[in-house]
């Protein structure tokens, strides 16, 4: 029997590569040839977020699609919030070959400081078709940030020159 042919061959060589260098760059390179280790707290993959102001409020989506609820956490603890949990690969997966796979599997964790002084009480969380919004009642506030003076100690005209080698 002949060995089937993936048709999308030329095209997901490309796109493989640009997964690969992603997932290089924000999870360290693997051995070559070694299967994927188990993802963690560390390696979790991230969800798309969004995070925006409604009037006073500050509301921030993650898209978790094929999450069930009952895997999500969501923690509060010295003005940061945790999103985390799991998502389970299909278990029709298992017989699957996969052509292209793109969609992340295992551990996952969105980190996101809120705004100072905000309280536990404030923050209320729903989940709807895979998407969790958090509303942070009066999170939107002006930012009370002070200006501090630069001191510029250089005396004259400060210039760089610039070498040729030999």
């Amino acid at each position: 029997m002949p060995e089937r042919r993936n048709p999308f061959e030329g095209v997901t060589d490309f796109f493989s590569e640009m997964a690969r260098m992603r997932s290089v760059g924000l999870h360290g390179g693997a051995e070559r040839g070694t299967e994927p280790t188990e993802r963690t707290h560390a390696s979790a993959w991230v969800p798309a977020t969004d995070i925006l102001a409604q009037g006073d409020d500050l509301v921030i989506r993650v898209e978790l699609s094929g999450v069930d609820p009952e895997d999500v956490d969501l923690r509060f603890t010295h003005g940061v919030l945790t999103v985390s949990g799991t998502r389970s690969p299909d278990l029709a997966d298992d017989t699957a070959e996969f052509l292209i796979r793109e969609r992340f599997y295992g551990e996952f964790r969105r980190v996101i400081t809120l705004p100072d002084g905000t309280d536990a009480d404030q923050i209320t969380a729903e989940f709807e078709d895979g998407l969790v919004e958090i509303t942070v009642r009066n999170g939107v506030s002006p930012s009370d940030s002070t200006k501090i003076a630069l001191a510029d100690k250089s005396e004259g005209v400060t210039s760089r020159k610039v070498s040729r080698g030999s």
